[in-house]
């Protein structure tokens, strides 16, 4: 049972990314704080083939906040 429900998330994250995905990255990493101190964090990111040549720059761990 254990198996089926693993595969089965991996089915619908397929289906989420879409046909453009280039990288699953996992880890923390941050967006770039804002001028309101607003940023996006997560463990997991999908990276797309446009963004992949440059999203280390834009997004990582040096960008998270303490708090």
């Amino acid at each position: 049972m254990k198996i089926i429900s693993i595969l089965s998330i991996m089915v619908l994250f397929t289906n989420c990314a879409g046909s453009d995905l280039a990288k699953v990255k996992f880890g923390e990493r941050c967006t770039a704080s804002d001028a309101k101190q607003l940023q996006e964090k997560s463990y997991v990111w999908f990276v797309s083939k446009d963004a992949a040549k440059d999203f280390d720059k834009r997004i990582n761990k040096a960008n998270c906040s303490d708090s």
